[in-house]
């Protein structure tokens, strides 16, 4: 499993910011209530990575790999 504050704190180190959410109200129907998105000084033209999904481990399975692609260093 991913340490997620692991991952945050390299994303921070390297300029970006992220943002972990639970919607309260998402959560109660059932609809995926966690988001995540990053964003900062290592995107260029304002690209944002953001996504909605059912668990924090989805979220990260979703956009990991598109931090990657953008030359990020992320630990396992």
């Amino acid at each position: 499993m991913v340490d997620v504050v692991r991952v945050m704190e390299a994303l921070a180190e390297q300029g970006v910011t992220v943002l972990f959410k639970a919607d309260a109200e998402r959560m109660r129907d059932g609809v995926r209530p966690w988001t995540f998105v990053a964003n900062g000084a290592p995107f260029h033209e304002d690209l944002l990575v953001r996504t909605d999904a059912a668990s924090v481990e989805a979220c990260l399975k979703i956009c990991l790999p598109q931090l990657r692609d953008r030359g990020l260093i992320i630990p396992e």
